[in-house]
């Protein structure tokens, strides 16, 4: 792309700048572009009372389509008793109707809320994914499971979504973990300028533009020049009618101004939606005014489905070959540590193993005032500074891929150790382990300058950008980041050592204190004893306030008190379960969170009665967990679950469906009821309660239709704050 004479120079940002976009973008994220008031005008919108089959409001030429007297008019002409009838028999949509006027124009119909939303647009016969939409999407299969890895994969994507949709230039857009964007893949006529490799800033795209992409997975712009059709009709509410899944929905004018600084006449884009959240895009510009109908979208969207499906396989591959040379690794170090009887003398012996084996520059082995190193590492005083901050976080592991950012210092020696991944085995002597990785020095090439994309100043309108000209921006201070396989082979790693450094401990207390073994024992004996007796009386003085309540709330008369005490005893009762399922096991310092959950959920279907009997159903995905994390993850999911039972089913039994799973680095857990939905405003205790748990977790709750019922979906990051 060419560059602006402004940005000829490359620029240079620390670390912590890169990511420093200047203002608040949250009020780019409250843009209500879901409820525009208005829409495209290639199309026509019809409002449809679904109870009278009356047309209550529309936009766009309905009166060229209908006639001067379409208001109030009923919608059984125009789309034939077929149609009538399918528009009856659906609940949400969107929803063919077939096409009217002898195959010229196509009409779609979706709901919101009490009306039915009509989409009428001309369609496009003879073009790519009209007639042969499954030969495109079979031949998209076929291409996509021939690539060789994602770059392969996003090449063959853009190629062939340039040949369905026509476009002048299409591009394979995909998020990263901050919300960026950046072009992985491309195709555009030759006459001009690309934006392979480029990265767009978040804000380009809002925060409730990238939900719509979910929903709504195909939008296109035929023409960005347009004026916006208004709607019009019976009510003048009407305007804020939802038009979330409504193709013709008219767009920020933000975008549209966005569009014209890239000198786009029409666009399009596909979601690219992989284990229900938004991967990327393909975006699709064109210089003159260019549309798709709704059968080309329709072809687009599955044909983006299945290169979803590659990106999943290709992933989990990559994923799965990195954990199976981490075990073979790990495999072959257990085997050392059998054949000597000090792991920190054979930690050191393998120092270059345990480097290669994370992929590190360096390692370090610091015990008490010994240090054995390989490959590059800080200087001696810098190590036993690291060695001091990495047992100050309190955590057996740590790591950070910006370790300047965390620890100041460390700026002086970032080309040896930006990225740090350090195991604690214990503070008193010290041992540490630490794995070093040295500063990548990464030139990003943005579409644009980053820190440029809103005003400086809150009191100015906001603006999309107005220059795309290639900016470059050099990022220090950081290193490659560690996977999840990686963070999960060092704890593992440190459970190993751990266990073997105990060994050897109690067999040397058992040379030196051969008799002094029985005393060991009982006081082993003693020690568990006195655990499940803490624990006991934990159980015990639960029980006892629950009773106590439930008398006070026999001896009331207050309704009121007697419902609140009531409610006391069930969230009791729920910590109390949490409790118990959490320390019945051995170990409570790090847990698998899907069997935690697995447990818990069983311990619960028991306490709830035999009507419930294999009616919670759980589809729930490994993964390690802190055990103060697991203990606020399983109240929420307990809380979640007695709602269902209360609100939903009215105390009877019913299906409940809880979903754990894995996205980067947060999980998703998900209860889901078939019942009656929500009824009323739920601002109560326990929905405070609710809250403030999934504050503590750093996540966030969403409430969904479940159609019937209700769904909710807690996202938190599985990393705790000190593993960066």
């Amino acid at each position: 792309m060419a560059t602006n004479a402004d940005f000829d120079a490359p620029r240079r940002a620390d670390a912590h700048s890169a990511s420093d976009l200047g203002p608040d973008l949250t009020a780019c994220d409250r843009e209500p572009i879901h409820i525009p008031g208005a829409i495209q005008p290639h199309g026509v919108l019809l409002i449809v009372d679904p109870v009278q089959d009356r047309i209550t409001g529309g936009a766009g030429d309905v009166a060229g389509l209908l006639g001067n007297d379409w208001l109030g008019g009923p919608i059984g002409p125009l789309v034939g008793a077929d149609g009538l009838g399918v528009l009856r028999s659906t609940i949400a949509g969107p929803v063919s109707l077939g096409t009217i006027n002898d195959r010229s124009l196509s009409v779609v119909a979706s709901r919101a809320g009490a009306q039915w939303l009509v989409e009428i647009e001309p369609t496009a016969p003879g073009q790519p994914g009209t007639d042969d939409a499954l030969i495109w999407i079979e031949h998209g299969g076929e291409e996509f499971a021939r690539a060789v890895d994602l770059d392969d994969l996003g090449a063959r994507a853009a190629a062939i979504f340039s040949r369905l949709t026509g476009f002048d230039r299409v591009m394979i857009y995909r998020f990263l973990d901050d919300d960026s964007g950046k072009v992985v893949a491309e195709r555009h006529a030759p006459d001009m300028d690309g934006f392979l490799n480029h990265h767009f800033p978040a804000s380009d795209i809002p925060r409730q533009a990238r939900a719509l992409y979910v929903r709504n997975r195909v939008r296109v712009i035929p023409d960005a020049t347009y004026t916006p059709a208004p709607i019009t009709g019976i009510d003048p509410a009407l305007r804020e009618v939802d038009l979330s899944d409504v193709g013709l929905r008219a767009v920020s004018p933000i975008h549209v101004q966005y569009l014209h600084n890239m000198g786009v006449a029409a666009s399009a884009s596909v979601s690219i939606i992989k284990d229900g959240m938004l991967w990327g895009l393909v975006a699709c510009h064109h210089r003159t005014p260019r549309t798709l109908s709704y059968l080309q979208r329709k072809t687009c969207e599955l044909v983006a489905a299945s290169f979803a499906q590659q990106v999943s396989a290709k992933e989990e591959a990559a994923e799965y070959r990195e954990r199976l040379r981490l075990r073979a690794a790990e495999d072959a170090l257990a085997q050392r540590l059998a054949q000597d009887s000090d792991p920190e003398h054979t930690a050191a012996l393998i120092g270059h193993d345990l480097q290669r084996m994370l992929g590190a520059d360096g390692f370090a082995l610091q015990r008490g005032a010994v240090l054995h190193t390989s490959g590059h590492v800080p200087a001696r005083e810098d190590i036993d500074d690291l060695s001091r901050w990495v047992r100050q976080q309190g955590s057996i592991l740590t790591h950070s891929a910006a370790l300047e950012l965390r620890l100041p210092a460390a700026h002086a020696y970032r080309d040896l150790a930006s990225g740090i991944l350090a195991i604690t085995l214990s503070v008193e002597e010290p041992v540490v382990l630490m794995w070093f990785r040295a500063e990548t020095l990464q030139t990003i090439q943005w579409a644009g300058n980053p820190h440029k994309a809103v005003s400086d100043s809150p009191d100015q309108p906001l603006t999309p950008r107005a220059s795309f000209a290639a900016w470059s921006e050099e990022i220090r201070g950081r290193a490659r980041p560690w996977t999840p396989a990686e963070v999960e082979a060092a704890h593992r790693l440190s459970r190993l050592l751990f266990d073997v450094r105990q060994r050897r401990r109690i067999s040397e207390l058992n040379r030196e204190l051969s008799r002094a073994v029985t005393d060991k024992d009982a006081l082993l004996a003693q020690q568990e004893t006195l655990i499940k007796e803490v624990n006991h009386r934990v159980q015990n003085s639960l029980q006892l306030v629950v009773a106590f309540l439930a008398m006070q709330a026999t001896a009331e008369n207050d309704e009121t008190l007697t419902r609140h005490l009531g409610e006391a005893q069930r969230r009791l009762s729920a910590v109390a379960l949490v409790h118990r399922r959490l320390y019945s096991d051995d170990t409570v310092t790090v847990i698998d969170l899907g069997r935690y959950i697995d447990d818990l959920l069983s311990e619960m279907q028991a306490s709830m009665g035999a009507e419930w009997a294999g009616r919670l159903t759980m589809d729930l995905s490994p993964m390690l967990i802190s055990a103060d994390a697991a203990v606020q993850v399983g109240l929420v999911l307990v809380e979640l679950v007695i709602n269902a039972q209360k609100y939903a089913y009215e105390g009877k039994s019913g299906p409940i469906a809880v979903t754990l799973e894995r996205f980067r680095n947060r999980f998703r857990l998900t209860v889901a009821d078939r019942g009656r939905g929500r009824v009323g405003n739920r601002t109560g205790f326990g929905t405070r309660m609710l809250t403030a748990m999934v504050k503590r977790l750093d996540g966030v709750i969403e409430e969904s239709d479940n159609a019937p019922g209700l769904r909710f979906t807690v996202s938190a990051p599985i990393a705790g704050p000190n593993e960066g």
